[in-house]
């Protein structure tokens, strides 16, 4: 199988790669490098995969890549994920996350692709779930609380108009707030990375408002595994990639904390804009649909994660 995978240098996306060299796929990368990094990809080179330097806001650099690679399927993970910085440039977040997605459904349209799969968000998108049933299903209205969870709805709405016009075969995972091995801790997004980064330091890390606020975490193995199982199947839509569980920011740090063999003793920041309180994703109609259910518990990826952090 030939494939291209978008934001491939990044955390989730260099971990597909893996799995998709190791499977026997030919794979091309395309990134630009703004927040991958190349590090992340040295054992899919060494095994055959290449490397792209390109963005996907640039409609050019997108048609060459897929006229020399000439994918059967298409993984798009590369994206703007900060939240802060879409809420400051929405026009950016919008260029990126919306003009990149279309960039690259043109050229999959083009070039015949045979499955194209989308990582959209799970948390973002659906908005504040204090006033839901939580977790979520997909049949829950979409309410983003941000540009970032707005855009990645316009982008899966793209994705379906493409279906629709075109008969491209496309999926959009929406995923849970996603840790593992390979994570920026200087990043925003990854709240598993910061603190593990930071009290493996000896640092004091930071909590955004009271800490009550929770996330479904969802180990990168499991995502990718839904990657994989989705890229080959036929269903089409929307489906959520979480575990259904709440796990409070506070919560998290203790039994980080825990694993670092060091107190919790956060510094309590205000809450920053745009961030939903509560939110958990219902995964049973990708359990249904695709077969695909969460291995990790968060005890187990956590350990496997704090542990990549050592060094």
């Amino acid at each position: 199988m030939r494939a291209i995978v978008t934001g491939g240098a990044g955390f989730i996306g260099s971990h597909v790669v893996d799995a998709l060299v190791a499977r026997g796929d030919e794979v091309v990368v395309l990134d630009d490098l703004s927040s991958g990094r190349r590090p992340n990809l040295e054992g899919a080179i060494a095994a055959g995969a290449r490397l792209v330097e390109a963005d996907v806001s640039d409609p050019g650099a997108v048609a060459r890549a897929f006229a020399d690679a000439r994918p059967e399927q298409v993984f798009h993970l590369a994206a703007q994920i900060d939240v802060r910085r879409s809420i400051s440039e929405p026009g950016f977040d919008l260029g990126v996350n919306v003009g990149g997605t279309i960039n690259l459904l043109e050229a999959a349209r083009e070039h015949d692709v045979g499955r194209f799969v989308f990582a959209s968000t799970g948390g973002a998108i659906y908005g504040e779930g204090k006033d839901l049933d939580l977790p979520v299903d997909e049949s829950t209205p979409c309410r983003p609380d941000a540009p970032y969870g707005q855009s990645k709805f316009a982008a899966e709405g793209y994705l379906s108009l493409y279906s629709r016009l075109y008969g491209l075969s496309t999926v959009a995972l929406r995923l849970g707030n996603v840790y593992g091995p390979r994570q920026d801790p200087h990043g925003e997004a990854g709240v598993v990375a910061i603190f593990s980064g930071a009290l493996l330091a000896g640092g004091t890390p930071k909590v955004f408002g009271d800490g009550e606020q929770t996330r479904d975490y969802v180990y990168v193995g499991d995502v990718v595994s839904a990657f994989v199982v989705a890229a080959d199947s036929e269903a089409t839509g929307e489906f959520n990639v979480g575990t259904g569980v709440e796990t409070s920011v506070l919560t998290l740090g203790g039994r980080i904390a825990a694993l670092c063999d060091v107190p919790f003793e956060p510094q309590m920041q205000p809450p920053r804009p745009g961030e939903v309180q509560r939110i958990a994703i219902d995964g049973a109609r990708a359990t249904a649909e695709l077969g695909w259910s969460p291995a990790a518990d968060l005890d187990g990826g956590l350990d496997v994660t704090v542990d990549s952090f050592r060094g």
